[in-house]
């Protein structure tokens, strides 16, 4: 019986194959009867079998190796969604992750951050880096810009900072939270070689990270609410809500609003104060020359 997941897999090949500008790639664009690349010169720049590619566009070759799959992916110049929905065609999943610490945001995305000018928000990576934030952020909970680059971690804020320790009015039980909810994250992230180098350093460190980091709880963060202490203003609850970065899947935007209306006021009030400290608070930072669109979704 045919599979029709063989066939299918065959025709986006094909589709692939179609798209290439062989004279770009150093082939001859003569006597060519159809657009695109031949089948023997996909399988020359994938160092693979002229005949048993021919037998995958066919649906008859039988599963590739993940290895082999990477390679005709090379070969054929795909984007890494074209490279997913490859995967999803031969395996059902997507290629395993390898994990690559983002060091910029776009600047439609730090403008999407600007807009929320009295919602704290800001971008992390997988491994809790912090990247970009709003003015908010940076009054409500830390001048991130005043912070080496090294240093711009939310565990090593929630641990090894007493400013920032002393703020959470609910220290312990955030603290078990997020070292939970960053494990989930990292892994999910393929970040295994970053989160035991932070997780080392951090066991070392703090004595109460150690402990938790022990447990090997997993949570997600998704929505929750925080508690904040900010003298004089008293505590100021926020509700959070987490958004995946579309096409940067090693990337978040956490975003904080106030629960009550009198949090609202304690927010402005918060701003205020550090704008009248520092007239020109700062925001994250933007890499030029990378602006690729990016989307949020919920």
């Amino acid at each position: 019986m045919a599979n029709p997941s063989a066939h299918l897999l065959g025709a986006y090949l094909k589709d692939c194959r179609a798209r290439l500008d062989p004279a770009s790639l150093g082939f001859s664009s003569a006597r060519r009867r159809t657009p695109g690349l031949r089948r023997e010169e996909v399988a020359q720049r994938a160092n693979i079998s002229a005949t048993w590619y021919t037998w995958l566009e066919q649906g008859r070759g039988g599963a590739p190796s993940a290895q082999v799959l990477h390679r005709i992916a090379e070969s054929l110049l795909m984007t890494e969604p074209e490279r997913e929905h490859l995967f999803m065609l031969a395996f059902g999943h997507p290629p395993e992750v390898v994990y690559s610490a983002p060091d910029w945001v776009t600047p439609r995305l730090q403008r999407v951050l600007d807009t929320l000018a009295f919602s704290p928000a800001f971008i992390k990576t997988a491994t809790w880096d912090v990247l970009a934030w709003n003015a908010a952020a940076a009054a409500v909970f830390t001048d991130y810009s005043l912070l080496p680059v090294g240093q711009r971690n939310i565990l090593r804020l929630m641990f090894c900072n007493p400013r920032a320790q002393a703020r959470q009015a609910d220290w312990n039980a955030v603290a078990r939270f997020i070292v939970a909810a960053f494990r989930a994250d990292a892994t999910r992230a393929g970040a295994a070689s970053e989160v035991t180098r932070l997780a080392e350093e951090l066991c070392t460190l703090s004595a109460e990270f150690a402990a938790l980091w022990r447990d090997n709880d997993v949570r997600l963060q998704g929505e929750g609410t925080k508690r904040l202490r900010h003298d004089p203003h008293g505590i100021i609850e926020l509700e959070y809500s987490n958004f995946a970065v579309d096409g940067r899947l090693d990337l978040s935007m956490i975003v904080y609003n106030p629960v009550t209306t009198a949090d609202a006021d304690r927010v402005r009030a918060v701003i205020e104060d550090a704008s009248r400290l520092k007239p020109a608070l700062s925001v994250g930072p933007v890499t030029a020359g990378k602006a690729s669109e990016v989307t949020l979704q919920d």
